[in-house]
């Protein structure tokens, strides 16, 4: 008896030592991934990295980690026409069934999904016009957006009636949706009156109406859907054959 109680003793303490080797190699690596991410990605700020699963040491072992998590507070991504960037705020990736080398130097998911915001001055500012015609005497532009409750989001017009600045911008409901996989589309579910002039639909839909094109996320990672929501719009991501690595 007091044989075997050494041994579960020794069993026990082997195995608390082999934790915690585990857990120590899983810190080092998910520091060297973060590190790698922030290099590649040209980011200002350290990703928070997290992998998954236990053992750690077997999975790398096997050159494979079940789920790696990757957060990064601010990206710049593209808009499409080479000149100018959009920010991309609290960008969470879930990584599944990640391929990697032994020095971290590749990586490849075989999954990823994931959520970001972008603000709504971020997304105004990126399509922000000067004011355009809309009817004899009318002028318009869009000078803020917002949440409009229930996943919509409201576009303010600014209008000038006859020289006359109308006192309030005024409000217009507008669905948001994803195209092509990379491209923001916020479309008005009515055409707005100004001081009850009549108003050309096309040309009020020429300010009201716009595309944002987000291109250049992390590893070639691609919108999904999107919602309007308090702060801007929300949009859930995902990809396959997901590189860390370029």
């Amino acid at each position: 008896m007091r044989a075997l109680r050494i041994l579960l003793v020794v069993t026990a303490i082997l195995g608390g030592i082999l934790v915690v080797i585990d857990r120590v190699a899983v810190n080092i690596a998910e520091g060297e991934a973060a590190d790698r991410i922030k290099a590649t990605e040209d980011l200002k700020d350290t990703p928070d990295v997290s992998i998954n699963g236990f053992p750690f040491l077997t999975q790398l072992a096997d050159g494979t980690l079940d789920e790696v998590q990757v957060g990064i507070r601010d990206y710049e991504a593209g808009t499409g026409d080479g000149t100018r960037t959009i920010r991309i705020a609290d960008l969470r990736a879930d990584l599944r069934g990640v391929a990697i080398s032994g020095d971290f130097g590749s990586a490849v998911a075989d999954s990823a999904t994931g959520t970001a915001t972008i603000a709504y001055d971020e997304l105004l500012e990126n399509a922000k016009s000067e004011p355009s015609r809309v009817a004899p005497g009318v002028t318009a532009k869009v000078v803020g957006l917002s949440d409009g409750g229930k996943g919509k989001i409201k576009v303010e017009v600014e209008a000038t009636v006859l020289g006359a600045k109308l006192p309030e911008p005024v409000g217009v409901l507008s669905s948001v949706t994803v195209v092509d996989g990379d491209t923001v589309r916020v479309n008005a579910d009515a055409v707005p009156e100004f001081g009850g002039v009549p108003i050309i639909e096309s040309a009020v839909r020429g300010i009201t109406d716009f595309e944002q094109k987000i291109d250049g996320l992390p590893g070639g990672i691609r919108l999904d859907k999107v919602e309007a929501a308090e702060d801007g719009v929300d949009i859930t991501v995902k990809g396959s054959d997901v590189r860390l690595d370029q």
